[in-house]
C-alpha cells in the first residue's frame, strides 16, 4: 500500500498535466461592437408551412458577445408585431458578416403574418436593426 501512494500521486500529477488547459489558450476576446448594424440581404421567407415558417437575413458582424439570437417580431396585424420568436447564433468574429435563421412557430394555417427581424446580445440589448415590415402567408 505504501508503494501504491506514491504511484498514483505521480500518475495523478502526469494525467492533470496533460488535461490542463494553459490560461488564456484559444479564449478569443469578445470583437469590438459594431457601431451601426444594418441588414445587407432580407429578411426573407425561407420556408413556411401550416403551423411554422423560417426567417432569415443577413447582417454586418454586430461584434460585441459571441453569444447572440434573431430575433422576429411578428403578428397578423402589421402594425401589431407583438410576437416574438427567436433564435441562439454564436457569431464568428472571423467573419464580417452574420447570417441568422429564426423559426417562426405555433402560426395558424391559411393566414397571412407580418414581421420585422433585429439582433439582440444575451442581456435582451437590441443590435439596433432597423428592417422593413415584411408579409408571409402560411399553407
Amino acid at each position: 500500500m505504501k508503494k501504491l501512494l506514491p504511484v498514483l500521486a505521480i500518475a495523478l500529477t502526469i494525467v492533470a498535466s496533460i488535461c490542463a488547459r494553459p490560461s488564456g489558450a484559444q479564449l478569443i476576446p469578445s470583437a469590438k461592437k459594431a457601431s451601426h448594424v444594418q441588414i445587407m440581404e432580407g429578411p426573407a421567407l425561407e420556408s413556411a408551412q401550416d403551423t411554422w415558417a423560417i426567417i432569415t437575413w443577413t447582417s454586418n458582424n454586430p461584434g460585441g458577445s459571441d453569444e447572440h439570437f434573431g430575433v422576429v417580431h411578428y403578428g397578423t396585424d402589421s402594425k401589431d408585431l407583438s410576437h416574438t420568436a427567436k433564435s441562439h447564433i454564436r457569431l464568428n468574429q472571423q467573419h464580417s458578416y452574420t447570417v441568422f435563421r429564426v423559426r417562426v412557430m405555433n402560426l395558424q394555417p391559411h393566414t397571412t403574418y407580418y414581421y420585422t427581424v433585429d439582433s439582440m446580445n444575451p442581456d435582451g440589448s437590441s443590435d439596433g436593426v432597423n428592417s422593413p415590415v415584411k408579409q408571409f402567408a402560411t399553407r
